[in-house]
């Protein structure tokens, strides 16, 4: 099970490098992705269940990894925001997405740097194991 945490947490850094080069190369392919979040009922439910694992696998790994407490923290932050959005109907979701992300995509750029930045934070804290020495 800690194996499938461990790259479920390498997947989500990769996702967040990914996401970041996309952002920075192909602006438009990203606008189009990010909008997709929360559009449809089914959009909704995949955004959660991989918020929910990814959350589920921080959690788990956590004390596995550098920084315990703050991948903890994180984890666990994900897994009750998800409790939250699944409490919700999606369209209010959907709404809360409408307005917030389209002037978000106007800094498209600027806010791919910090998902770089933390997507290599991830992918170096996922491999390193907690026996290194900050």
């Amino acid at each position: 099970m800690s194996a499938v945490a461990q790259l479920v947490i390498i997947l989500a850094g990769g996702y967040l490098v990914g996401l970041a080069l996309v952002a920075w190369f192909a602006p438009e392919a990203a606008k189009r992705f990010l909008t997709a979040f929360a559009s449809t009922a089914s959009a909704h439910y995949l955004e959660m269940s991989a918020r929910l694992l990814v959350g589920g696998a921080f959690v788990l790994r956590s004390p596995f990894m550098p920084f315990t407490e703050a991948f903890s923290l994180l984890g666990w932050a994900l897994v009750v925001t998800t409790g939250c959005l699944l409490v919700l109907p999606w369209a209010w979701h959907r709404r809360f997405a409408q307005k917030v992300v389209p002037p978000a995509l106007d800094r498209l750029g600027w806010l791919a740097l910090p998902s770089f930045a933390l997507g290599c934070f991830v992918l170096a804290c996922a491999t390193i194991g907690n026996d290194a020495r900050w």
